[in-house]
């Protein structure tokens, strides 16, 4: 099985997690005017751009206002085009994981951990991040959690070798999967960021053409800051998608649009809560349903 291929997952579960944003997307239902619509979208953080585009669908729809605003959202959400590689990976399958400080990187590295082995994938996990204390520690013990393999690492050692040290075991033993926990990093600290590019310069030193997939952590509490945080990390290491947490905590869950929209990148999975079993694949009809959920 594909480890990325989508699974299905109830609405009821994706519409409770989204209950704060859900809340806000509502009040589009019930706007009486312009003014208000664009009120609405604006305070989910949907941006200015996609409101325009919103605000007018919905100013020249003759049929439902919730059935029009849904295959807009999903449609928004889905990117014109892929960012992923042409032709199947040859295995291992490296994805490097790449956020700031406090975006839920490393819980989301362990989350996706078990949703791969649940999919029958045998999965490796480099502890790069080197930086933090115990991030090697609280890496592990998801990763046990998981049943899956890790590559340690001790504070301060050089991330690019973990991550080699990682992918070259994985060739051996024929690994499916490889999961690069990388350090969190500010996206305006240059020298942070020329370490994530050496860590992706090194993982083709292991295997041509590595890494796949450069998945960006990205916070959903942050709203606009997460928009800049996307474009930063693209310029630096062009990446093939986005991981989005904590969207049960926020009513901000709208900025997927335009990060989505103006940068072209997938929402690739999304985390639901705190449980080894709330990380998704994303899909942009089951998510803009969810939205206007009962």
């Amino acid at each position: 099985m594909n480890p990325f291929a989508r699974i299905g997952v109830g609405l009821k579960r994706l519409a409770g997690s989204l209950a704060k944003t859900r809340h806000v997307f509502q009040r589009l239902l019930t706007a009486a005017n312009t003014e208000e619509l664009e009120e609405a979208l604006l305070a989910a953080d949907v941006g200015v751009k996609a409101t325009d585009i919103l605000v007018e669908k919905v100013k020249l729809a003759a049929g439902d206002r919730r059935e029009v605003l849904e295959t807009e959202i999903a449609r928004l959400l889905s990117p014109k085009s892929s960012v992923e590689k042409d032709g199947p990976a040859t295995p291992p399958k490296v994805v490097m994981i790449v956020g700031v400080n406090g975006s839920g990187k490393t819980t989301s590295v362990g989350k996706l951990c078990h949703l791969f082995a649940e999919q029958g994938q045998r999965v490796v996990v480099a502890a790069a991040d080197t930086y933090r204390d115990a991030a090697a520690e609280q890496l592990g013990i998801w990763a046990d959690r998981a049943g899956v393999e890790i590559v340690s690492s001790l504070q301060g050692q050089d991330a690019a070798a973990v991550a080699f040290d990682t992918i070259q075991k994985a060739v051996q033993k024929k690994i499916d999967v490889v999961l690069v926990d990388t350090a969190g990093r500010l996206h305006t600290r240059k020298d942070l960021m020329d370490e994530a590019v050496k860590i992706k310069r090194v993982c083709a030193k292991v295997k041509p053409g590595a890494p796949d997939e450069i998945w960006l952590v990205l916070d959903a509490t942050v709203g606009q800051n997460g928009l800049r945080q996307a474009a930063a990390f693209n310029e630096q290491l062009g990446l093939t998608g986005l991981v989005v947490t904590k969207l049960d905590g926020t009513a901000k869950g709208g900025v997927l649009i335009p990060i989505v929209m103006e940068l072209g990148l997938p929402v690739r999975f999304i985390g639901t809560g705190e449980g080894i079993d709330d990380m998704q694949p994303f899909d942009p009809n089951a998510y803009a349903t969810a939205l206007f959920e009962d």
